[in-house]
């Protein structure tokens, strides 16, 4: 059973960057085929797609946040991170760390394991 967690600040400066890394457990993140994604949800909004990095190590961001995010990993620990820069309210959501099972070009799909969800607020 693949489990994955999120962790991370629940509050963060405006202007400063969120950081939120999602631990793996029950499969190894370099498993052909799986993309590990994060995906978030602001108060009152539907879901966000932002990023995803393969099996591979390659990453893809959304356009919209393109200039501020950054997803690495680190396979020793089977941990994936979110880092997004000169946050503001709007960055205000949960974030979840998300497995899926397919890449189109512009998102991935098939979503089977999320993560159970981590509440990131900025403010000062």
């Amino acid at each position: 059973q693949v489990q994955l967690q999120e962790s991370g600040p629940g509050l963060v400066n405006p202007s400063q960057t969120l950081s939120l890394t999602c631990t793996v457990s029950g499969g190894s993140i370099t498993t052909p085929h799986y993309y590990w994604s994060w995906i978030r949800q602001p108060p009152g909004k539907g879901l966000e797609w932002m990023g995803v990095i393969a099996y591979t190590g390659n990453t893809a961001y959304s356009p919209s946040l393109k200039s501020r995010i950054s997803i690495s990993w680190d396979t020793s620990k089977n941990q994936f991170t979110l880092q997004l820069s000169s946050v503001t309210t709007e960055d205000t959501a949960v974030y979840y760390c998300v497995r899926g099972t397919g890449w189109n070009g512009m998102w991935t799909y098939g979503m089977d394991y999320w993560g159970q969800g981590t509440q990131v607020t900025v403010s000062s």
